[in-house]
């Protein structure tokens, strides 16, 4: 059985691999044209589901807005998620 140790310097290989990929899913510009976004488009950038959306707004890692029932968050606030500069 081969043992391989992940190192913290990894991790932050992955994190930046993973940022630099969504940016270029999002596309150049549409980060600043679009300041707030519903909780399906921020389950989609994302990928993930919504009981970890949820999850995310209970432990107070991503702020929101709720007007109407409807839930935005800001996009500066998903980008700092993302960069881990909470």
């Amino acid at each position: 059985m081969n043992v391989e140790l992940i190192t913290k310097e990894d991790l932050k290989n992955l994190k930046t691999e993973m940022l630099n990929e969504i940016r270029q899913l999002i596309g150049p510009g549409q980060c600043e044209n679009k300041q707030w976004l519903k909780s399906a488009d921020v389950r989609k950038l994302l990928n993930i589901s919504p009981g970890t959306l949820q999850n995310l707004r209970i432990n107070g890692t991503l702020c929101y807005t709720k007007i109407g029932g409807m839930m935005y968050y800001k996009m500066e606030d998903i980008t700092k998620l993302l960069e881990g500069k909470e």
